[in-house]
């Protein structure tokens, strides 16, 4: 391996350039993640940081503990109790976290991690190389759900050289092993299965879980041996549970909750211009509204059906009637700040009922379907899924809407389970393009939602994955492959991207998302 040199990464360095450097230091480094720079810029000019007071955070979905190592529907917790080796920046270079600095293997097929030293778990127990070999291991157990397992299954065999040097030996290059590090939380081994039955809550971040009602609220008090100097500067973080869309944004009005990433985007509109709120839009796409076909049910196995559904929705409508406005039109998955993305892709399907008729009676439908289709019952997705039944009946597909609470959908969607349509938002596209679809649920070359299968999606797939580099040309031409099977097949049937929206009263400060859009406080602090 070549020799660690501490860095300041230069936007004209390559990205493997810059994986291949040590990103050195140990103190932490405070990123805003995907945030607006303009908000980010006004957030950070504010105020200056003070000590003390608790935080309220407003969520529509309570936190689902048997998910904690999944990328569920509430990512809230994940940052505030545990953390992550390293962390990403808003240009997708790893920053130090509880690994101070690495070395990859000139052939891509090992890394070495320096961790810090002075970093304990909640009870006492000191963090050493063994906690991240089981963090991995614990992503590579199947009963755990978690999206970057096959990542993390790469990683065959751990070397120790000390309590706080380790290396991770791969069975081949993988071009997003830094994205299984922003994702991974490090969790303590001895109460693991606590967690997953929502019992305790045990990690080495700035919150300690002192109280969960399930469904109301939950509790967290200031680690004040967090590793972090000086930091959270909170006395603690209190996350409530508030389902219905007008109660979230009354509490908000009223003070009752301070921030909030789950408003609705036609209610974040009717915020903007009041000076009581910052209202700061991720806007590198970490999330995107979809409509997913199992192609085992009867109609949409046909392609052509599934293209015709792509040409039916008037995804315009839909971004400013369900998104307020707050998402960009697409047909691919991929957001702007991806290597992924063109035009091209963003505009292959667009308003067209004519073409959408004509495609289904090629497929020999001539009259009138009836196609179930679920949806989650919050208020934005019930949303999205009026606006899309209304714009399939217009062509001769009926559908029967199927509400259904988040939890259960998350668990239909990992077990392959979902009717002939539905429609949720997805991540993953905002990381390296590899991820997506070795990863994310609706797009697994191996194991999707969808049911699809393909030799010829799965062999581009992993050759995109087992390579070093993510910005070449070939690598490049690759995702451009992966998109343009995803283009034709329609079994994923992006409609816009749409990343949260961070909604904050005046007072508050200092809050991210990371890529995976957990929650981190390390730095927040409400204004007097």
């Amino acid at each position: 391996m070549a020799a660690t040199t501490p860095s300041t990464p230069s936007s004209g360095l390559s990205r493997r350039t810059l994986l291949r450097a040590a990103l050195a230091g140990g103190g932490l480094v405070t990123l805003a993640a995907c945030r607006s720079a303009a908000d980010t810029t006004a957030d950070t000019a504010a105020a200056s940081p003070r000590r003390g007071g608790t935080l309220s955070v407003a969520t529509g979905v309570d936190l689902t503990p048997s998910l904690l190592f999944a990328q569920s529907a509430n990512t809230l917790v994940q940052r505030l109790v545990y953390n992550t080796l390293t962390r990403y920046d808003d240009k997708l270079q790893p920053q130090p976290e509880l690994a101070t600095s690495w070395q990859l293997g000139a052939d891509g097929k090992s890394i070495t991690f320096k961790l810090r030293e002075d970093v304990a778990f909640h009870d006492g127990r000191k963090f050493t190389a063994d906690d991240v070999i089981f963090a991995v291991k614990n992503l590579q157990n199947p009963a755990r759900s978690a999206q970057l397992r096959a990542t993390a299954a790469a990683v065959t065999d751990f070397r120790k050289n000390g309590d706080h040097e380790l290396t991770l030996v791969l069975a081949h290059p993988v071009s997003n092993l830094f994205d299984l590090f922003e994702f991974m939380i490090i969790a303590d081994s001895a109460t693991v299965e606590d967690a997953l039955a929502g019992k305790q809550f045990i990690g080495t971040g700035p919150y300690l879980l002192t109280k969960r009602n399930p469904g109301s609220s939950v509790t967290l008090v200031r680690n004040e041996k967090y590793w972090n100097p000086g930091r959270p500067y909170l006395d603690g973080v209190e996350i409530r549970v508030i389902p219905q869309a007008e109660s979230l944004l009354s509490s908000l009005k009223t003070g009752q909750s301070h921030l909030s990433y789950s408003i609705q985007g036609k209610d974040v509109a009717t915020l903007k211009g009041n000076p009581a709120f910052r209202i700061t839009p991720y806007d590198t796409g970490s999330g995107a509204v979809y409509v997913g076909a199992n192609v085992t049910a009867e109609h949409v196995g046909d392609k052509r059906v599934r293209q015709a559904i792509a040409w039916a929705v008037d995804r315009e409508r839909l971004v400013q009637q369900a998104l307020g406005g707050y998402g960009l039109v697409s047909a691919a998955p991929w957001p702007k700040s991806s290597p992924a993305y063109s035009d091209a892709n963003a505009g292959r399907y667009r308003h067209d009922p004519d073409k959408a008729r004509a495609l289904l009676k090629e497929a020999g439908i001539t009259g009138t379907i009836t196609l179930p289709f679920a949806h989650s019952n919050t208020p934005e997705s019930t949303a999205i899924a009026q606006i899309v039944q209304y714009d399939l009946k217009q062509v001769g597909i009926e559908t029967v809407l199927q509400p259904t609470d988040s939890p259960t959908m998350q668990k239909q969607l990992i077990a392959q389970s979902m009717p002939a349509l539905w429609t949720l938002s997805h991540g993953f596209a905002q990381l390296h393009p590899a991820t997506l679809a070795v990863s994310a649920y609706p797009f697994n070359e191996a194991k999707n939602s969808s049911r699809f299968t393909s030799p010829a999606y799965t062999e581009t797939v992993q050759q995109a994955w087992k390579r070093a580099d993510s910005d070449s040309d070939e690598a490049k031409a690759l995702y451009q492959k992966i998109t343009d099977t995803l283009l034709d097949e329609e079994f994923v049937i992006d409609l816009a991207i749409a990343g949260l929206v961070e909604v904050a009263g005046a007072k508050v400060h200092g809050a991210t998302l990371n890529k995976f859009n957990y929650l981190n406080l390390d730095d927040a602090y409400l204004a007097a």
